[in-house]
């Protein structure tokens, strides 16, 4: 095999040290190895950095095992070139492993060119994807509260969710209010708090209450719920304000994404914080749409197709593009993936089909952000034709149709006169 770095380091990485292997090939294919042991305090992982750059080593390639890999590569990606390995690349062989002997094998693997480096964006982007994975962990505590809440009033026999669309609406919130902070039940007080066409629903949400159970303790606890659900709304909206101020240099790109039918503004922020804004850093579209998990597995042996299924990869991007999907194929103001989604689960049902438009709009956002175009697909006329075009395209395919069946002397010529619209 040829040599792609002749003097490189493979480093293994640890919560509280790193073991270095320095690789030097300077004649032939056999190289000469230096070990060392660092620290991962910081001046540590500086006299590491002093140690690599006195030797000439400007390429440095180490697992991503958690989060341990930053603070090194905080310290060394301003002059030495970084390459995180996903874990499966450089995995060693049971039962012939240490540290030692790990930085050894990453740095036999990584001299060889056969470790393929991850996607690491710049650390502005790394820091606003810290900020939206962070609200789509608050967003998830939000909703496992409103689960908690309203479960808290199913088992004190209130079935007032099965009557109200929205158990944290303004009637319904009203009611729950009334019904935690008092001892006494009151049908007229009730019935004041319903409004609009929840009134005509009255005696039915007074029936789904009546005869309740709801101890002191279950009370206190349903405001310990509320109280918290009140702080994690409240927590999310300060984190967008924040958000909006960090994405103020990226506006233009979040006004191209946004011309996608289903992207929001939150989802353009969080697809951006994923993936960045340069594109050439992944090679093709196939090479994104693989990193975020999107694309089918390639699993063949013997001539027998395993499993095909999608990896576990893009666990935050991914997401975020399938309730994209979700929203473009529901969308009333572009037919465009609708079409598109409903010509696919008809064959291929709707779970794949909607991992097909997630993937289908990952692709244009590759070549939007490549080429800095707005969303226009070449087939959009195909798809979302107006009327008027499309009745001028089916009078022409018509009288194609007719002109050839008079060349294959099926039909004669007096037939084409016989159709007013196409003379």
């Amino acid at each position: 095999m040829k040599v792609v770095y002749p003097i490189c380091c493979g480093v293994d990485v640890h919560k509280t040290f790193l073991v270095a292997t320095l690789i030097k090939t300077s004649q032939g294919i056999q190289p000469s190895y230096t070990k060392k042991r660092f620290s991962t305090f910081n001046n540590s992982i500086l006299e590491f950095k002093v140690w690599l750059l006195d030797n000439d080593c400007h390429h440095v390639c180490m697992e991503s095992t958690g989060k341990y890999w930053v603070p090194v590569s905080n310290l060394l990606e301003d002059c030495i070139s970084v390459t995180i390995a996903n874990p499966k690349w450089v995995k060693a062989v049971k039962g012939n492993k240490d540290d030692t002997k790990d930085s050894k094998w990453i740095g036999d693997l990584f001299r060889l060119g056969l470790v393929p480096g991850s996607f690491i964006p710049k650390k502005d982007f790394r820091i606003l994807r810290e900020y939206t994975r962070y609200r789509s962990k608050l967003t998830s505590c939000k909703s496992s509260e409103k689960n908690r809440f309203q479960n808290a009033f199913t088992v004190c026999n209130v079935a007032l969710d099965a009557v109200v669309s929205d158990m944290f609406g303004k009637s319904a919130s009203a009611i729950t209010d009334y019904l935690i902070t008092t001892d006494d039940f009151d049908s007229e007080k009730c019935i004041s708090f319903l409004k609009h066409s929840l009134k005509k629903k009255a005696s039915t949400v007074i029936e789904s209450i009546k005869g309740y159970q709801m101890t002191k303790f279950q009370k206190e606890r349903m405001i310990m719920v509320r109280s918290h659900l009140q702080f994690v709304e409240e927590s999310i909206d300060e984190l967008d304000k924040r958000l909006g101020k960090m994405v103020t240099p990226y506006e233009n790109t979040i006004s191209l994404l946004c011309t996608i039918p289903g992207v929001d503004r939150k989802s353009a922020i969080t697809i951006i914080s994923e993936i960045g804004t340069d594109m050439s850093q992944f090679t093709s579209s196939k090479r994104l749409c693989c990193w975020a998990g999107l694309t089918p597995g390639n699993n063949e042996s013997a001539g027998k197709k395993k499993s095909v299924r999608i990896t576990r990869a893009g666990i935050y991007l991914k997401p975020a593009l399938v309730q994209c999907a979700h929203a473009a194929v529901k969308s009333n103001k572009s037919s465009y993936y609708k079409n598109k989604y409903e010509r696919i689960y008809k064959r291929r049902g709707k779970k794949r089909a909607i991992i097909a438009i997630a993937r289908m709009m990952l692709t244009a956002i590759y070549h939007m952000l490549a080429k800095n175009e707005e969303f226009n697909p070449c087939d959009l006329y195909k798809i979302d034709m107006p009327q008027e075009l499309l009745e001028k395209q089916k009078k022409k395919a018509v009288k194609q149709a007719f002109k050839l069946l008079i060349s294959q002397g099926l039909i004669s010529e007096s037939a084409l006169d016989m159709v007013p619209s196409l003379t």
